[in-house]
């Protein structure tokens, strides 16, 4: 017995490992994590130490199964899952089951860690195998016990004070206030006017334009010139003051100033500048950025076998190893010769506060593997992706840009000053290979070319133009720069943005508008509830320090259990006692939009189970209030009572049908539809319940009767049983119960009695909501 199993999170990363490790070592998958809370209340038990209770995850029982029986055939146990605070904790996790199972009593186990899936760092990582770090595995616990106190604790208020489904988390909060806050300045932005004064302007065959710095002795400030009519005032001036006649005037430069300026490379990628940049330049989404590099990373075949392409994915450290260093250096002195090469290698500075998820930044690695050459065996996505990532890494390495700037002053008159700002790029440098993207880029104005210029010269005036401008909103964050945003407040980590933006839109708090992050009204109620009633823990400093503490964990420097003892008697504190301060009205704020003037009731706007509502009356009224949901489109915080009250038109009668059955638009929880007798049909397209006519009803009637008709293998009418078509094939139903007919059988083979006890056999359906659960209650 002397072979040695190796764990690894995936099978990728499995099937890469086993072309670098001899006979003499089984590889084999976890499938990520092993064990993880008891998915119910107390799985933290914060009486005793705050000791948490795990259990196997299902679907991955029977890969623990696999590892325990091939421990039994081996020597020594590799645990070696990635190289971060969540790696460490499978590995323990991995140990700890196996423990219990008693399958580790006589075997060596060892922790190894390899931050590229290589030849080198794989046989290195087994050469010089280490312990579990009883420091990683205490803050990752740290921070899951955080992540459960503050999801099971907040969520089920939310629950009572607002609506079922909603959650809270620890990190997720900061960021939806973000976009929230966000928000708030864009509606309670006024803009307000400005004007610029430019001039179109000729030399030597050569068009290029100058803006208005100096009028009348004084610099234009933004605001300088703020109405239609200052601007003109000022252009018909400054045409009388150009010189020369009507037809031909000119400006007279009288300083040209040149400058040579350097532009350095971009560190390499990190984590959150990743998922930056390939949002900017590719389109992706954290969650697509992080899943194609995890796939990179883990091995991709080009040919001769799988290879990992990158380093370590999830890292927050800028430093390269020194022998990546040479060979991006060699590999840009040979193809880019030595005049774009430094005289001393690039090192970069971490801005990250707590940079030590990895030793290094994202790289390929080998920059021998061209993108281009690998092309054929990678998807598209891949591509695209490793394409970046090796881009960056080589232009990291390269010379400086060097830049000529050019400023000419021309004067218009007496205290007159036009200026054109133009740039040259004399020499390339990285920009040849790769030059970073910004989030909502301004126009540049010096990004031209200016004509040659000398003190003296009078270019030609074709025209001085008043521009009118208006001062803008911030922009809503796109996932660039919410990912910057976070990173630079310092909340979560670089294993933590994509779940935090997925969470955020899974839970329907934000939604996308073209690639930007609006807040719904459940997100807008949700984070209302959570800032004033939950200051600190939506705080962006709060959710820093605490950040900070997880990361001293990690490093030794503090324990875990005080930490968590702190948090928890305060947190605690509040959820009890804002269970009993804050009325559930408070909570959805309710908004009142005025007065009904039929009933002279209060109209307001709320949150309801099924999303937000407009209410006339109140519950405590002698008359039921009336309700009605509000259209795509509208919102609670912007809907008015002149909006409000056309909804109330639903249900509207249209009709009748040919064959007297009662026609009604209306709104329901899946959305518009016709009624007619007791069947609906569901509105389509540009079809408004309130504006439908019964013409167009009657039309959707007759098509969903042939539809209906189409789907029908035979009826008993007497019996009111069909046998009809189903998305999953033939079944049988009574409008109360579906029973799929066997696949053995021929559906219209079906007798009248046997569908009958198909039906009589079949379970009853499970029931929806409040009503279901009582009557489960009575029945027992």
């Amino acid at each position: 017995m002397s072979k040695s199993l190796v764990i690894v999170e995936s099978p990728a990363k499995a099937k890469t490992l086993s072309r670098y490790l001899g006979k003499d070592y089984e590889i084999l998958a976890s499938y990520g994590h092993v064990r993880d809370l008891l998915p119910k209340s107390g799985a933290v038990d914060t009486e005793h130490q705050f000791e948490m209770k795990y259990q196997v995850i299902d679907k991955n029982k029977k890969h623990v199964d696999a590892i325990v029986k091939a421990l039994k055939k081996a020597d020594d146990l590799y645990l070696a899952t990635d190289p971060d605070r969540e790696g460490e904790a499978i590995s323990w996790h991995l140990y700890e089951l196996l423990k219990e199972k008693g399958a580790i009593d006589d075997k060596n186990v060892h922790r190894v860690v390899f931050h590229e899936v290589t030849k080198s760092a794989i046989q290195d990582a087994i050469a010089h195998p280490r312990k579990l770090s009883t420091d990683l595995i205490d803050a990752q616990q740290a921070r899951r016990a955080l992540d459960y106190l503050v999801g099971f604790n907040l969520s089920p208020l939310l629950w009572k004070k607002i609506r079922r489904g909603l959650s809270a988390g620890r990190v997720q909060s900061p960021a939806l206030r973000m976009i929230c806050e966000r928000e708030a300045e864009i509606e309670a932005f006024v803009p307000r006017e400005y004007w610029t004064i430019e001039a179109d302007l000729e030399h030597d065959g050569n068009a290029f334009n100058a803006k208005l710095t100096y009028y009348n002795d004084e610099k234009l400030k933004q605001f300088s010139i703020d109405n239609t009519e200052q601007a003109n005032a000022a252009r018909e001036a400054l045409l009388q003051a150009a010189q020369g006649s009507d037809s031909r005037k000119a400006l007279t430069v009288d300083n040209v100033e040149k400058k040579q300026r350097r532009r350095q490379p971009a560190p390499p990628f990190i984590t959150s500048t990743l998922q930056q940049e390939a949002s900017r330049k590719l389109g992706f989404t954290a969650q697509r950025t992080m899943r194609t590099a995890q796939q990179l990373y883990e091995g991709i075949d080009t040919g001769d076998g799988a290879v990992g392409l990158i380093s370590y994915m999830r890292t927050d450290s800028v430093n390269l190893a020194e022998e990546a260093i040479n060979e991006l250096r060699t590999y840009i002195s040979h193809e880019y010769g030595k005049d774009n090469l430094p005289a001393q290698p690039r090192v970069f500075k971490t801005s990250a506060k707590n940079a030590q998820e990895a030793h290094e930044a994202i790289r390929p690695t080998s920059v021998e593997r061209l993108p281009q050459q690998i092309k054929s065996h990678l998807t598209d996505d891949q591509f695209k992706l490793y394409d970046l990532i090796w881009k960056r890494a080589v232009a990291c390495q390269m010379k400086h840009a060097t830049i000529n700037t050019v400023a000419v002053d021309m004067k218009c008159g007496d205290g007159n000053v036009f200026r054109a700002n133009g740039s040259t790029i004399v020499d390339p440098g990285f920009i040849a290979v790769y030059q970073e993207d910004v989030d909502d880029k301004k126009p540049e104005n010096d990004d031209k070319t200016l004509p040659p210029l000398e003190q003296g010269d009078k270019p030609a005036l074709n025209e001085i133009r008043a521009e009118q401008h208006f001062t803008e909103p911030p922009p809503r964050y796109s996932e660039a720069s919410l990912v910057k945003t976070l990173e630079e407040y310092g909340i979560g980590r670089p294993s933590t943005y994509a779940s935090i933006i997925s969470t955020l839109l899974q839970r329907e708090y934000v939604e996308l508008d073209r690639k930007r992050f609006i807040p719904t009204d459940v997100g807008r109620i949700v984070n209302k509830f959570l800032t004033e009633h939950f200051t600190d823990y939506v705080d962006y400093d709060f959710t820093a320090k605490l950040e900070d503490q997880l990361d001293s964990i990690a490093r030794g420097e503090q324990d875990w259990i005080p930490v968590l003892d702190q948090f928890w008697k305060s947190f605690d504190s509040k959820v009890k006692e804002k269970e009993e301060s804050v009325s559930r009205k408070e909570a959805v704020a309710a908004r009142e939009l005025g007065t009904d003037p039929k009933s002279g009731r209060p109209v307001t706007v709320r949150m309801g189970r099924y999303g937000p509502f407009v209410q006339i009356g109140e519950r405590e009224d002698e008359e039921k209030p009336k309700f009605a949901g509000l259209k795509p489109g509208q919102r609670m915080d912007t809907i008015t009572l002149d909006e409000a009250l056309p909804l109330f038109k639903l249900p509207r009668q249209l009709g009748e049908t040919a064959d007297g059955d009662e026609v009604e638009a209306n709104i329901g929880r899946f959305g518009p539809y016709v009624r007619f007798g007791k069947k609906f049909v569901s509105l389509k397209g540009e079809d408004d319940p309130y504006t439908v006519t019964l013409e167009r009803a009657l039309e959707l009637i007759e098509e969903k009767k042939q539809a209906d008709l189409e789907r029908q293998i035979k009826v008993f009418d007497e019996a009111g049983i069909s046998i009809l078509k189903g998305r999953y094939g033939p079944y049988v139903t009574d409008g109360k119960k579906n029973v799929r007919v066997p696949k053995d059988r021929e559906p219209d083979s079906l007798t009248l009695e046997e569908c009958q006890e198909m039906i009589a056999n079949a379970p009853e359906k499970r029931g929806r909501g409040r009503a279901a659960k009582k009557k489960k209650k009575t029945a027992s």
